[in-house]
């Protein structure tokens, strides 16, 4: 059976992370890759990856998010340039960029198109340094249609109207960034939700050789390659080296609920049994009454890339190493960011307590 990293979790408080790690033990991942997301009210997710990284060193990569306080203060508040950002966080430990700018509420809250100067430079130095991006483009084409948006997607604001800006341009801005930056190194989260059309699936993968696509669910995905799972069977196959093994699992999920989320996606990939969602599975995934999910069958070999070697040839074999003291120096300085904007910055400081004890312990294996 192929050893498995699941490249796409979350995690939002230092408080969760034993549980997720608790969850990657009952589910049997070696590894898990934490994404961090862009928010305004506390500049990002990074703290808590990092805190994550320093209690579980071998088992989480950590794939940072950007920091826009700068843009939304108005130059009030002196953040680092966006490509500055990407070289502390290499230079904390972090093994990716993670991008979720062009999901439409994001694009909303920071108004400024992908493609643009404000982005030039940062995609250039990850170009160059071939950092990997783990990148959230659009939604389900059926959030913008008010009839067939799910309900839990409209609670969270997530269903859009002409008012909102159109799903194509949002992959028109990313094609230009492609195109601009033909080195990049580029997960494109959710199948890019391309499900439904396999043959623009594939078209932008012979394009942009630099491009993969992960398996995280979104439900849709999974019941767009349903219909006919020989079709997508023989994608797979053909593009085994550019697809990457995912769940969007978070850290704060019971146990038993992250498991039967990924378990649902092994299944599809593993067997060629017809079924529909189990009755505990989280809310994203929609009433088990949904629809039938027919799995693919994947030869072994193809299934040892998807659920680890892809996702390992782009981010490493082993997660990198975190400079603790670094982390706690950007803590440190986004929990200050998060003050001035009014905000709460315990998660920030959270992780700073939680990263103390950690360089304690190795300043004091130095000087032993």
């Amino acid at each position: 059976m192929s050893r498995k990293i699941d490249s796409h979790v979350h995690l939002w408080r230092a408080g969760d992370i034993e549980n997720l790690e608790a969850i990657r033990q009952r589910i049997g991942f070696e590894r898990m890759s934490i994404a961090s997301v862009a928010r305004r009210a506390s500049v990002n997710d990074n703290p808590v990856l990092y805190a994550a990284k320093a209690a579980y060193p071998d088992r989480f990569y950590v794939f940072a998010g950007l920091d826009h306080s700068a843009h939304w203060s108005r130059g009030k508040i002196a953040a680092p340039s966006l490509a500055e950002q990407v070289d502390r966080a290499v230079a904390i430990g972090a093994d990716g960029i993670k991008l979720i700018e062009t999901k439409p509420t994001h694009r909303k809250m920071v108004d400024i198109p992908i493609d643009g100067d404000y982005y030039a430079a940062m995609f250039a130095r990850l170009e160059q340094i071939g950092l990997p991006i783990l990148w959230h483009v659009a939604d389900p084409e059926e959030f913008w249609d008010p009839e067939r948006t799910p309900g839990w997607a409209k609670a969270r604001g997530w269903g859009y109207d002409q008012t909102w800006i159109a799903k194509e341009t949002l992959c028109a801005e990313v094609e230009n960034v492609l195109a601009r930056h033909p080195r990049l190194k580029v997960i494109f989260a959710h199948f890019y939700f391309l499900s439904a059309d396999l043959k623009r699936a594939a078209a932008l993968l012979d394009a942009h050789q630099g491009v993969c696509f992960d398996l995280a669910p979104g439900v849709e995905m999974l019941y767009n390659l349903s219909r006919d799972p020989a079709l997508p069977r023989e994608f797979f196959v053909d593009y085994a080296d550019r697809i990457v093994f995912g769940t969007d699992i978070e850290g704060g999920a019971p146990i038993e609920q992250a498991a039967i989320r990924a378990e649902i996606v092994m299944r599809w990939l593993e067997t060629d049994h017809e079924f529909r969602l189990d009755k505990g599975a989280d809310y994203t995934l929609g009433p088990p009454t949904d629809g039938v999910i027919r799995g693919l069958n994947l030869p072994e070999d193809v299934l040892a890339r998807i659920y680890a070697a892809n996702f390992e040839r782009l981010a490493g074999s082993r997660p990198r190493p975190l400079d603790t003291a670094h982390a706690i120096e950007e803590c440190r300085r986004i929990a200050g960011e998060v003050s001035a904007f009014g905000g709460d910055a315990d998660v920030a400081t959270e992780a700073v307590r939680a990263l103390t004890p950690k360089l304690s312990r190795r300043r004091g294996t130095l000087t032993a």
